[in-house]
Parts: structure tokens; sequence; C-alpha cells
């Protein structure tokens, strides 16, 4: 049975991702369990700790699927494995992501744990692809910071993908995970060799 603590966290996540992170005060998640707001306050003493605290969970969640990869067998379908699991996790997070600018602009904390986590994201990204180059899956650099560039786009297309939904659609749903995967993986296909390509189609096919 979970804990009040737990109840006030998933309950906030709902709200959140259903209603927008302006609509939603603690007075809103206090009615929503049917509590007191006292009872809520003497968990939360504000709104922003609850923003902390499912950050953290979602940060979690996505380190716990980043390690299942394991190392001594990266490929393609590693970087495509990523690249699921984290989007399945914003898209459950998704108020994150379609809030994303005003919670980095409100909240310090979020904001530098971000700032160091994408550099450690940059990094297992840099690591993986010097792999994928040297099994002769990705085509060596040729411009200068081209991976570094590609990785970049990856991380804008994963943070922003569901605003773009949100905006082009009536309704957010998970069936967008597998078109909005699509359209990420496919950043990367121009740099493929033959071999990669034939990887990749591959993986295309078994998915």
């Amino acid at each position: 049975m979970k804990n009040t603590k737990e109840r006030i966290l998933e309950t906030a996540l709902n709200l959140f991702n259903s209603d927008g992170l302006s609509q939603v005060t603690l007075r809103t998640i206090a009615d929503k369990m049917g509590i007191s707001q006292g009872n809520l306050n003497y968990h939360y003493k504000k709104r922003e700790f609850i923003i902390e605290s499912l950050y953290f969970q979602l940060v979690s969640k996505i380190e716990e699927e980043m390690f299942k990869n394991d190392a001594t067998d990266l490929g393609l379908a590693t970087l495509f494995s990523m690249s699921s699991s984290i989007m399945k996790n914003f898209f459950d997070y998704r108020f994150f992501m379609l809030d994303f600018v005003q919670i980095m602009r409100e909240n310090e904390i979020i904001k530098a744990h971000y700032l160091e986590l994408s550099k450690s994201r940059e990094e297992q990204f840099s690591s993986l692809f010097d792999v994928l180059i040297r099994k002769d899956i990705l085509l060596t650099e040729t411009l200068e910071n081209e991976y570094f560039f590609l990785y970049k786009r990856f991380e804008i297309l994963g943070n922003f993908w569901i605003s773009s939904a949100e905006i082009s659609t009536h309704k957010l749903s998970k069936k967008m995970i597998v078109e909005y995967s699509e359209l990420i993986n496919q950043a990367i296909f121009p740099y493929l060799t033959d071999k990669g390509r034939g990887v990749y189609f591959e993986l295309s096919k078994n998915s």
C-alpha cells in the first residue's frame, strides 16, 4: 500500500499531465486526494518540492533503463533502445516536457541538475558513436563536431517532441511514441555505412 508521500506524487503527476502546470496548486492536489492542505503541507511545503521530487523520480527511471545496456555489446539496437526508453519515460512525465522552459526558468535545482545530466548524456552518446564507428556501423566524422551536433539534434527532438505532438494533435497518446521514435531514429540514417544501413533495415523490420 502506498504511503501518503507516494500518493501525493502520483496524484500530482496525473494532474500536472492532464491539466498542465499552471492549473495545479497544492489545494488542487489536496482536494483531488480528499485530504486537507495542511496534511499535504506536512509532506511538501511548496509545490516546487513536489516538482523536484517528480523530476528526480523521472531521472531515476531513465538511469535505470540506461544502465541495462551491456557495455560490451553496444550497437545500433542500443541507440534505438535508449531513445525509445527515454521517450516512454518522458511521455509518462510529459508535463515536464510541455512546461520545460517554465520549469527551467523557475527551478534552479532542476536546471542545474539537468545541465549536468545533459553533459553526462553527451558523453554516453559520444562513447556509443565511437563504438559504432569502430564497428563500421557509422561513417567516420568528416565535419567538425559532426557527431556532437547529431547528439544535440537527438536532445532537442527528445525534449520537444511532446510539445510538437500536443500542438499538432487533439490528444496525446502513447501511440505517438512509435511515430516520433522513428522520426528521431531516422536522424542517424545519413551517417550509416552500408553495413549500418543493413542493420538499420533489419531492426526496422523486427520492430
